[in-house]
């Protein structure tokens, strides 16, 4: 799990706490379970990402659940039916038989345990919402296989009627410093994670507040060609939604573009927030790093020493995460 801070007995009963508890405005009730499991780490919401959809399962015109997986469900009809789809749709066709789907939202917890950055838990929550997504069956385009069974690509779609209640989903509890530990990076380099990191270690950013104040970390695992688990990760702002993007002209020098980058970290809430939005997320385009050390040669002196420090380093070996 990332370095996760509790056993795996401790976890199963923890996972099953969390998804028995009833989502509620604010997830009080999340919260309350996870300080009682990790007593000493609060943990406090930071940020929801949602507008994602995962298949659900399959239901009768009348509500009665069938399955709660359709995939393997469809598998195991299939095989009964000797992989002839037509047998398939002989046997349910005229059941009425309803698929639905999961929409979904991912809430992340932090719980900061010490001063670098990447001293903190992050858990990681699902929220799924069972709605009615399709007739099973198409009476105009029936299914010529599994997949386009499972995925059509012309479905019967219905009203998006709830199926259920919201419920919670465990995904992750991590410990970033042991996950950021991970990463993979060629010889004799560091991970640009762990780069942007060390960048905000010594930039005048961490007299403020958390590295988790103003970022989580979203990972990723797949597998290599020798089925090996490789992690990634990047950090992800909360406060993107807010901030507006630079709207920079190359012309813009000395007072103006200091103006521009004191703006921007002020809505940001900490300094420096201009380079490290310009290495991760995009808010602050690459051009910006030109112009300011195309003034620092010329002798400005509107950064700061640490700002100006990261900005000659990234245009010796530029970087983004």
């Amino acid at each position: 799990m990332n370095g996760c801070p509790i056993d795996d007995h401790a976890l199963r009963q923890l996972v099953a706490e969390l998804e028995a508890t009833p989502p509620r405005p604010h997830h009080s009730g999340l919260l309350e379970t996870a300080g009682r499991a990790l007593p000493g780490q609060p943990f406090r919401f930071v940020l929801s990402r949602g507008g994602w959809y995962r298949p659900g399962g399959v239901v009768t015109a009348s509500g009665e659940r069938v399955t709660d997986t359709l995939e393997a469900w469809a598998e195991a009809e299939l095989a009964d039916c000797d992989g002839y789809m037509d047998a398939f749709i002989e046997r349910h066709g005229d059941a009425g038989l309803l698929a639905t789907r999961h929409s979904g939202r991912t809430h992340y917890f932090v719980a900061p345990y010490g001063p670098a950055p990447a001293d903190f838990l992050q858990l990681e929550i699902e929220e799924l919402h069972e709605l009615l997504d399709r007739r099973l069956f198409s009476d105009e385009a029936p299914p010529a296989d599994l997949q386009d069974l499972i995925d059509p690509l012309h479905p019967s779609a219905l009203e998006a009627h709830p199926v259920a209640p919201p419920r919670y989903r465990f995904r992750r509890l991590s410990d970033m410093r042991y996950a950021v530990a991970r990463l993979p990076a060629p010889v004799g380099q560091v991970p640009p994670l762990s780069r942007f990191l060390g960048e905000w270690m010594s930039s005048q950013a961490r007299s403020k507040n958390h590295f988790c104040d103003h970022w989580i970390i979203a990972l990723r695992e797949h597998q290599d060609r020798y089925r090996n688990p490789v992690l990634s990760a990047s950090p992800v702002s909360l406060h993107a939604r807010q901030l507006k993007p630079f709207h920079w002209e190359p012309q813009a020098h000395g007072v103006e573009a200091a103006g521009q980058l004191q703006a921007f970290d002020r809505a940001a809430g900490y300094p420096g927030a201009w380079y490290f939005h310009m290495v991760a997320g995009g808010l602050t385009p690459r051009a910006i790093a030109t112009t300011l050390a195309s003034d620092l040669d010329a002798g400005y002196r509107y950064l700061r020493e640490q700002d100006a420090a990261l900005l000659v380093e990234w245009m010796r070996a530029p970087y983004s995460v």
